[in-house]
């Protein structure tokens, strides 16, 4: 197991992202290839939950798009991403805040801490 871990770790280089937890709003730049050609992409939403340790830490994204809700699970260290910007950060009580999946409007918004 030793072995595996050090294989990762020098193979995967830990990128210096910035700390957010759940219910922070923050755009993540990533990078999307079609065909032959690659553009960058912004998602700008709130962090609805955090996963993992290390390398294989994930967040789950979630935005309201045109009054459609979209979620998207990002991997923190992978090559595709190219930075993430915190853009607010929220005070919830919660590490995972799958409520507000049932919210809309005024309800499904998080306080800022200033």
């Amino acid at each position: 197991m030793d072995i595996l871990k050090e294989v990762s770790n020098t193979l995967n280089v830990k990128k210096d992202n910035p700390s957010f937890k759940a219910g922070d709003n923050i755009t993540v730049h990533y990078t999307i290839k079609e065909g032959n050609k690659q553009r960058t992409q912004l998602f700008k939403g709130d962090v609805i939950q955090t996963k993992g340790s290390g390398l294989t830490k994930t967040c789950t994204v979630r935005k309201i798009s045109h009054s459609i809700e979209v979620e998207r699970i990002f991997p923190i260290n992978s090559p595709l991403i190219e930075k993430i910007t915190i853009n607010k950060k929220g005070k919830v009580r919660r590490s995972k805040i799958f409520y507000l999946r049932g919210l809309t409007g005024k309800k499904a918004r998080i306080k800022e801490i200033r």
